[in-house]
Order: structure tokens, then sequence, then C-alpha cells
């Protein structure tokens, strides 16, 4: 059952206390915490490990050294691969005007990294007093400029599609054709084809590329090797996987999950 969170940044008799708030968490691999939302916009950031988000509008992965940012009263839940350092700012709704109101990952700065991290310290922010307001306005100035990561998969509506979706889901790595997936959910190759280009903005082979490399990102930080992740991700060799890996992040599977966030962004969100 989903549960509403109450507000980190109001006392019980509704006065406000701040208008950034933070929580810090290390929590180990396969914990989930279970479907809620809060008041709050939410940037979720991980200095160690993957989480894994999702909603009913679809799934997101992020990597070590990025965040992804939650608009307020978004039901969602979050898994770790790995164990992970979670890090988490509330904002006051309204606070960051310029960014999506859906949810989206972005590559964080080092600047960035270290003004979450030193909001993480001071618990809360209140912008009466002169030091946080300017820890505050330095946080919101960098969201402003950051880029999003195409590390989201979204679910199409039709029951017909999220059939073929649910049987993916349950094994990312199927290499069974479309055809064959589509005679089990009963519906023809075209129909699903339309359904997802629709509903997802994505072809059915880009979405399904995509839900492996996710998959595989899963993996990666479980501490599966390559050649293992690459052969459970549907590839037929690791070459495959890790030329797909590149021609979509810009880099290979181990460097991502390990290094600072280089220039490979994709704008938009």
């Amino acid at each position: 059952m989903s549960q509403k969170c109450q507000s980190i940044l109001y006392d019980k008799n509704g006065r406000l206390l701040a208008e950034v708030a933070s929580i810090s968490a290390d929590l180990p691999h396969g914990h989930l915490i279970p479907e809620h939302s809060h008041p709050e916009d939410q940037l979720l950031f991980a200095s160690q490990g993957v989480m894994t988000l999702r909603t009913m509008q679809g799934v997101w992965v992020v990597p070590p050294m990025r965040a992804i940012w939650i608009p307020a009263d978004t039901l969602h839940s979050v898994s770790m691969s790995g164990p992970v350092s979670m890090r988490t700012l509330y904002f006051l709704p309204k606070l960051c005007r310029t960014l999506p109101v859906k949810c989206f990952v972005m590559h964080v700065s080092g600047f960035l990294r270290e003004l979450i991290l030193h909001a993480c310290g001071l618990s809360r922010l209140n912008r009466k007093n002169a030091a946080e307001r300017r820890i505050a306005d330095l946080i919101v100035d960098q969201l402003k400029e950051v880029r999003s990561v195409p590390l989201q998969l979204p679910h199409p509506i039709d029951s017909r599609a999220r059939r073929v979706m649910d049987s993916l889901f349950a094994n990312p790595g199927d290499r069974r054709t479309l055809e064959r997936l589509c005679k089990e959910c009963g519906a023809s190759k075209r129909t699903i084809q339309r359904l997802f280009l629709e509903e997802t903005k994505m072809t059915f082979a880009k979405w399904r590329q995509q839900l492996r490399l996710l998959h595989g990102m899963q993996l990666l930080a479980c501490g599966n090797q390559v050649t293992a992740v690459a052969l459970e991700a549907g590839y037929s060799s690791t070459s495959a996987f890790i030329s797909m890996f590149r021609k979509q992040l810009g880099t290979t599977p181990a460097r991502y999950l390990k290094d600072e966030p280089k220039a490979v962004a994709v704008a938009g969100g």
C-alpha cells in the first residue's frame, strides 16, 4: 500500500522550518524502499551503488555520481543494486522552478556533488540564515544547468503492450522475436510496434535495447563480470554489449560506473 510521507520542511504545527532539508542513508544490496510520495520535490543522489526508481510511468536507473529528480507527490519505490550510499535533498515546491515536472536522471558535477554532501551535513537549510541561504541558492543555480541522461524506460499504457513489457521485465535477456512474444500476448506485431511508439515515444527495438542496458547496469552494480552481464542481458557476446553501452553512454561499462561524469550527456528530460 502506498504511503504519503509527512513534510520534512514543516513542523507539526505547519510552521516552515527550512526551504531545503536532507536525509542520508547507507543501504545494503537488495534493500527496497516501498512505494511512497513526498509533498516536496526531491533530489536523490548516490555516491556509491546503483538505485532503480519505479513509478507507474516507467523505470529510471541511477548509477553512482548521478542523481534523479522526483517532483512532489510522485508515487515511487526505490531498490538498491549493490551497497548504496544515498543522499537525499528535499526542496520546497517551486523553489527549483526551471526543472521538469517529471522524473529524470542527471549528471552531477563535482561542484554540485560537494554542495549536496555539504547540505546533507547541515540537515536543513533555512533561507533566513545567510550562510544557509547561500548554500541553498548555489544548489538551485547548479540544478538550472544540469543535463539529463538517457537512463529511463517509459511504460506503455495499453494492456496488450504491457503484457509484452511484463514478459520482458521477467526475463530481460529473453531472445525471442517480437512475433513470438506477440503470439503469447494476444496482439499482432504491427499493433505492438504502433503501441510502443505511440505510448513510450520509442520503437519497440529501441525500448528493448534500453531495457537490456538498464538491466546490465543493475547487474554490474551487483559485482557481476561484464561477460556474464552481457549474456544475461541477452547479448551474444561481451563485445556486442560493450559496443552498445559505449554507443548509448559514451564510455565502457566499467568506466561509467566508476568514473566522474564526463561530457556525454543528452539534453532534454
